[in-house]
């Protein structure tokens, strides 16, 4: 039987995706990437950019443990081989082909200004076309991610034909999933503490292969047992009262740094918000969201989607309202956040009612 529960999670989690990028767009507080903020820290503090630090230590791994508990099921179903090909046209073809057919229009706006200041000045178009692809990867590094992680884990299957591993590890108790924990914290230390500039650091740093493998496997391994989902069910309420705790003393504590630094996320403190996180909002699911709706159903189908092509829409409106307008501030994000999860499924339906452009920007086979 389907545990819609887990679909919920898993495209409310895509959901809060999209409202934490209109806040990193504009944030001020060093994190790379967007387009900076509307004055400099801490003469303006711009407090709205708490929802980075809110979201940014857990929801990404809680969709890794999530695909983690995906995998296991998929795996009880079909072959090896007939997985890792369905995860090669949905993962890989959407973050290297959609790259050219859609995403180049991201990179537009994510090198505009390198455009403005000349670096891209004479070189050919077909040169400027390839930058503008590869710099619209964005949001994308997380298919890519997941379709590596999708190859490890059919290696280390390999190794364990007999499912040891998933036996020995189902009978973990709550204080053993709770200390699973050591592991997220043992990932964030494989980050490069200084990253070089003229390096791929900070490549290695955005990816973080080896962090998200711990929620993958974990997820894999631990979660996908009935018997460890029970668990976290049963004590979902203090799982959650702990990770609200340590969230905001984690917060108060740190607000201003730079929160996807390997500094910060290597800290105990974000590693425990971020795991009692992630394990309070499974049981808080298991427990009231075991169901489906109409809405609900369109979501579970279109969120993989939905997340693809909406940062073009927080790259290009959330650039042009900072650089060619003057409305102030709040305008903009309450524009930008509407924007964003109006026009995100709009572009979706189009797109993927086009049998070519639905293959190589969302890894769908032909029209349905």
């Amino acid at each position: 039987m389907r545990k819609h529960w887990i679909d919920n999670l898993r495209w409310i989690t895509v959901l809060l995706v999209l409202l934490y990028h209109v806040f990193y767009f504009y944030n001020n507080k060093g994190v790379f990437g967007g387009i900076g903020g509307f004055g400099t820290y801490p003469e303006y503090p711009q407090y709205q950019d708490v929802v980075m630090y809110i979201l940014y230590p857990w929801f990404m791994p809680l969709l890794f443990l999530l695909a983690g508990i995906s995998a296991r099921y998929a795996l009880q179903k079909h072959s090896g081989k007939e997985w890792f090909k369905s995860r090669t046209r949905k993962l890989l073809v959407p973050s290297t082909i959609g790259l050219f057919v859609f995403h180049w229009m991201v990179g537009y706006f994510n090198t505009a200004v390198a455009a403005r200041t000349g670096v891209l000045e004479g070189l050919p178009t077909v040169v400027k076309y390839c930058i503008m692809a590869i710099s619209g990867t964005g949001p994308l590094w997380f298919i890519q991610t997941l379709w590596l992680l999708s190859l490890v884990l059919l290696l280390v299957l390999v190794f364990d034909k007999k499912d040891k591993l998933w036996n020995w590890f189902g009978k973990a108790g709550i204080v053993v999933i709770v200390l699973l924990g050591v592991f997220f914290w043992l990932g964030e230390q494989t980050l490069v503490q200084h990253p070089k500039a003229d390096s791929l650091d900070g490549l290695w740093n955005l990816y973080k292969p080896l962090f998200y493998l711990v929620p993958f496997l974990l997820g894999y391994f631990v979660f996908s047992h009935d018997e460890a989902q029970q668990k976290v069910t049963k004590y979902w309420i203090p799982l959650m009262v702990g990770a609200v705790t340590t969230g905001i003393l984690l917060i108060v504590t740190t607000f201003g740094e730079d929160n996807t630094s390997p500094q910060y996320l290597g800290s105990p403190l974000n590693c425990l918000y971020g795991w009692l996180m992630c394990l309070a909002m499974m049981g808080w699911f298991s427990t009231c969201f075991d169901k489906t709706s109409a809405f609900a159903s369109y979501m579970t189908r279109s969120s993989f989607g939905i997340y693809v092509v909406h940062y073009l829409v927080i790259a290009s409106l959330g650039y042009m309202m900072k650089m060619y307008t003057t409305l102030p501030p709040v305008a903009i994000y309450v524009i930008l956040t509407i924007a964003v999860f109006v026009l995100s499924p709009l572009i979706y339906e189009i797109l993927h009612r086009i049998p070519i452009v639905r293959w190589c920007v969302f890894g769908e086979k032909g029209k349905k």
